[in-house]
């Protein structure tokens, strides 16, 4: 048989699991004066190893972490988790905490060494490892978050160690590497259903301890990593080829409650949760990553930037899946603020009621600082493990007045208000907003009446006239097929009145030319003219004026379908080439979109950096496929670093 090569991995931080029972006997019978001073040593020693005063030079990731925990029933009392960049700073750690005077009351039971581990079995890891990846791209950033992790404020922990199968009928490693990628994929797809409910950190041992790899889960409730192993239990990666170690079951305790602790009272206690938070605060000034997704290794998972891990593990294998965390980046202190109209930010973002959510869900908008192209990574990882759960709607990024824009929507308030928890880490967010969608928006029913009425009145002129979504102003476009020079003539002499009103915002005209998609046969060259006022009144009043124009057609050409959908865009001039040269090729691709007839971008006459989109579609079904697609999301991003000024969207329905 060939010799079949490893997957190529990469290491992060050393772990090390100490476990100690302590001799009960030996601590009641001892002085008080003698319990205190072992009192005093080991909160001193855990505390300076939770603030990393062991470590000189924290590096690039902060040097590592330290937590305490009670470990339930006979294996241990306590367990101490370190991580650190190297073995010898490990090493030094655990004779440290044998010169302390609470040492001589414990003895250590058992112990687990190994370290974080990244495997390139997915193709978008082994980007990573082959090298076609930047340091600072998302793919990067994901796997190092996984490498050099955070320990989760997580209130129980579970630890075992496990191995891949090795007998003559059922051995891993003599598994095609499809074979195993595919069975772990599996895999995840379980654990991603956990996402929110179990953290996990997957360290490879192999040579450095007597099992192939170490399993960290933490969850707030227990029954949610007994349910996530039984579930595993039946996939065939775990069935058919994971042994196991023993597993050890516990609590986390801040080490101010030592005393606590050994005095048999609950813990954390009331008094050391200021303790508790200060020196987690302090750790993790120093940290980078989080826990909630750790990478996988050979036993366990390949990280790969959209979130799906697949590599070869154990039950919890797939837990980093289930963690559902985002990669790090963001402060996490971002706190969204409630919204009563945050439908309008999700407007501006091209997020509609009835076309993209219902009404009585709830919506997250985060606005960031970060690259577009790397939080688009991000937040693919994250939107992968959101769609395990039922409550969720979509969650999608876009680009918005120089900066990304983040948009998530939940069936529920409480699901919204976890995935906030996931999004406020996301790199660079600067704000967010939280609020019910389709209430508060500060319409009345006789208002959408006035407006439907007059909109109709106008339908019957072929102008478009409303609110573009998400916009404080109101637009009227119209269409003519009369000569562009007498259109523009008549479009100037009206401008000159309008502009002596305060409401008037802008009026101009639009010509064919740019670029072009057609679908179905040749369309029509058609003028566009745009009016953008302040108020409905004055548009209502300047429609009866341009209404008269000559040759005024059906907004997109015999009126049938859709109709069209016009975003206004001033392009940076040293972009405008490279603009249409994208809307050329995104116009392509819509050429072979199912409903799509004709998409045409115009240029302002007097302003060639200052464009406008129609599109006209069989259906809003077959449009806003287009709208919800990846490439659409992609040219949205790419559109952030081009555009002078954020555009104005009018879907005219």
């Amino acid at each position: 048989m060939d010799k079949r090569d490893p997957p190529p991995t990469e290491e992060g931080w050393y772990a090390l699991h100490d476990f100690r029972t302590v001799d009960w006997d030996a601590w009641r019978s001892a002085p008080e004066r003698r319990r205190q001073r072992a009192i005093e040593e080991g909160v001193t020693y855990l505390e300076s190893h939770a603030a990393l005063d062991d470590v000189d030079d924290p590096g690039e990731f902060g040097g590592g972490a330290t937590a305490v925990y009670t470990i339930v029933g006979h294996e241990a009392d306590i367990m101490v988790l370190h991580l650190r960049e190297s073995v010898a700073h490990l090493e030094t750690a655990e004779r440290q905490f044998e010169g302390t005077a609470f040492a001589a009351f414990t003895e250590q039971t058992s112990s687990y060494l190994s370290v974080t581990e990244a495997s390139g079995y997915t193709e978008r890891a082994r980007e990573y490892f082959d090298g076609e990846v930047a340091d600072d791209s998302g793919l990067a950033q994901y796997i190092q978050d996984r490498l050099h992790p955070d320990v989760p404020d997580a209130e129980h922990v579970c630890f075992y160690p496990m191995s891949k199968r090795r007998t003559p009928e059922q051995n891993w490693y003599d598994l095609p590497f499809e074979e195993r990628a595919e069975h772990m994929a599996r895999h995840g797809d379980i654990g991603r259903g956990y996402g929110g409910k179990v953290n996990q950190m997957i360290a490879g041992s192999v040579g450095l301890d007597d099992w192939e790899w170490g399993i960290t889960l933490w969850a707030d409730d227990p029954t949610d990593i007994k349910d996530l192993l039984y579930e595993m239990r039946f996939d065939p990666s775990s069935s058919k080829f994971a042994e196991f170690g023993p597993f050890y079951f516990g609590r986390r305790f801040p080490p101010a409650d030592l005393d606590a602790l050994l005095a048999g009272e609950h813990v954390p206690t009331d008094d050391a949760e200021q303790s508790h938070e200060t020196a987690d605060a302090h750790a993790g000034d120093a940290h980078h990553g989080h826990a909630d997704t750790h990478d996988g290794t050979e036993g366990h998972h390949s990280g790969d930037a959209d979130g799906h891990h697949a590599a070869e593990g154990e039950d919890a294998g797939h837990a980093d899946d289930a963690a559902g965390g985002p990669p790090a980046g963001g402060d996490g202190d971002v706190d969204p603020a409630d919204d009563t109209d945050i439908q309008s930010k999700l407007a501006n973002l091209g997020l509609f009621p009835g076309q993209d959510y219902a009404e009585g869900t709830y919506g997250l908008v985060f606005y960031s600082e970060a690259d577009a192209a790397a939080l688009a990574d991000e937040v693919d990882g994250l939107r992968g493990n959101f769609e395990h759960y039922d409550t969720h709607v979509l969650t999608t990024v876009r680009a918005n007045e120089g900066r990304a824009a983040i948009a998530s929507v939940w069936e529920t308030e409480s699901a919204a208000d976890t995935a906030a928890g996931f999004l406020n880490d996301l790199s660079g967010v600067v704000e967010g907003y939280r609020g019910q969608l389709g209430e508060g928006d500060g319409t009345t029913e006789a208002d959408t009446d006035d407006g439907d009425a007059i909109r109709g009145e106008l339908e019957d002129l072929d102008i478009y006239a409303g609110q573009p979504h998400g916009e404080d102003v109101y637009a009227l476009v119209l269409y003519s097929e009369a000569d562009p020079e007498q259109v523009y003539a008549e479009v100037t002499d009206l401008r000159e009145n309008f502009d002596h009103y305060d409401t008037h915002v802008k009026t101009a005209v639009y010509e064919d030319g740019a670029a072009r998609a057609t679908t179905e046969g040749d369309a029509t060259d058609r003028t566009a003219v745009v009016s953008i006022w302040e108020t409905q009144d004055a548009a209502d009043t300047a429609s009866d004026f341009l209404s008269d124009l000559p040759g005024i057609v059906g907004r997109a050409g015999d009126g049938s379908g859709f109709g069209t959908m016009g975003m206004f865009y001033t392009v940076k001039p040293e972009h405008r080439e490279d603009f249409v040269e994208r809307f050329g090729a995104v116009g392509e691709m819509l050429v072979d979109m199912d409903g799509h007839h004709d998409t045409a971008l115009l240029v302002n006459r007097e302003d060639e950096n200052d464009m406008f989109i129609a599109s006209q579609w069989r259906a809003r079904e077959d449009a806003m496929a287009f709208f919800r697609s990846d490439d659409f999301a992609d040219t949205v991003s790419w559109g952030q670093d081009v555009l002078a000024d954020r555009p104005r969207h009018v879907f005219l329905a």
